[in-house]
């Protein structure tokens, strides 16, 4: 049989998987249910398997026949802090925690993978290393198994790295989606407090006023964007919380914002941070005002290899035919820390439409919506891809 052949075999066990890790969702580092089903999932296969000192991440390595290639394949476990409302029959049953963002078919197909690895270990011409991530929303996870030894896990450096991630919506049902080069973007983000002499707003002119300085600041921001950076090499700055005062007829002394920052080049992110200060810092001067900015630097650029991204491609294809095989002109600028693995090893990225099949890709919920549903059926179709990805490239 062929592994996408034997990973739909086993589509009642991914189901039954998925499912259980949906009503058991725990958000961070710290995932210690989930690491249990992972093991548990795991036990009996000819794995070698460790696990996070701390963090409860999970790396297992399945040794192959040969000396090829060492490749590592990620699946992130971690939720998010969202209330789940889709209705569904397994819907998470811890408050306030939701797999909203897919990650319990990335595990579930990542185990799979495992499985139908494992039975065809003889075929395998290098050593597939299997890492089971918390922490992505937010945490950095990538950053810790890295620090962990998770690229030296097999013995040797990996030589190449793959993850897929499952969207709720813009793709169609069981459409792949690849892109060489930058995929998605980084995500860093501003903390601005501006300082001033409150006073009565009958008397502006005995104040330094933070609000109509913070206010100036917002629009310079946007302003400073579209003449300072280059139209192809976008950046985008939203501000997402803006604070200031308690009445109408006092002038406060202190404002605030925080707004997220998107680049998609090392060139514009660097940058960025550097005209962020100046422009600030000059309108401060003008309004009389303090100014305190707390520039946090979060997730790079995701940027793919081209010929990884190519081959990469090329399984899909044979896969599952041409038509389910999309090349994306334009890249996405949600943030990833599989970037994190991206930066040190070559390798590619792949989204999958995990939309219903009578469900409408462009108005659906979107990825991290409390109403975010991800189709069961496109968990053998990942589990097959991440398998014979292991496969071929393993023989190159």
């Amino acid at each position: 049989m062929s592994v996408l052949q034997d990973a739909r075999a086993m589509q009642e066990q991914l189901v039954h998987w998925r499912h259980a890790l949906h009503t058991e969702p725990e958000i961070g580092l710290d995932l210690p249910r989930t690491q249990e089903k992972v093991l548990t999932a795991l036990d009996g296969l000819p794995l070698e398997i460790g696990t996070g000192t701390s963090t409860t991440s999970v790396t297992a390595t399945l040794r192959g026949t040969g000396e090829g290639p060492t490749v590592l394949l990620r699946g992130d476990m971690d939720a998010l802090p969202v209330q789940e409302n889709t209705g569904l029959d397994y819907t998470s049953r811890v408050e306030n925690r939701m797999h909203a963002c897919g990650h319990d078919l990335h595990t579930t197909m990542l185990l799979g993978a495992a499985h139908l690895l494992a039975g065809q270990r003889d075929k395998l011409a290098g050593d597939i290393v299997f890492m089971f991530q918390p922490g992505e929303e937010g945490y950095d996870g990538a950053s810790v198994m890295l620090e962990e030894g998770v690229l030296s896990a097999g013995g040797k450096d990996t030589d190449a790295a793959y993850a897929v991630h499952v969207s709720s919506m813009r793709l169609p049902h069981g459409v792949f989606a690849t892109r060489k080069g930058t995929i998605m973007s980084a995500s860093d983000t501003l903390h601005v407090e501006v300082h001033g002499s409150g006073g009565h707003g009958s008397a502006p002119q005995l104040t330094s006023d933070p609000v109509t300085a913070i206010s100036e600041m917002v629009t310079a921001l946007q302003s400073m964007i579209t003449r300072q950076f280059d139209v192809f090499d976008p950046v985008v700055i939203s501000v997402g919380s803006l604070h200031a005062g308690a009445v109408s007829n006092v002038i406060p002394e202190t404002a605030r914002f925080d707004a997220t920052v998107r680049t998609f080049s090392e060139t514009a992110r660097e940058r960025v941070q550097e005209r962020v200060r100046t422009v600030l810092g000059g309108i401060a001067v003008s309004h009389r005002v303090g100014l305190e900015i707390d520039y946090q630097s979060g997730y790079p650029p995701t940027v793919t290899d081209a010929e990884e991204t190519a081959f990469t491609g090329e399984v899909i294809e044979e896969l599952f035919g041409t038509e389910r095989h999309r090349v994306l002109a334009d890249p996405l600028a949600g943030s990833e820390d599989f970037s994190r693995v991206l930066g040190e090893v070559p390798g590619s990225f792949v989204m999958l439409g995990a939309i219903p099949p009578e469900g409408d890709p462009e108005t659906a919920p979107y990825n991290h919506s409390p109403l975010a549903v991800f189709d069961d059926r496109v968990l053998s179709d990942g589990a097959a891809l991440y398998a014979q990805l292991g496969l071929t490239r393993t023989a190159k």
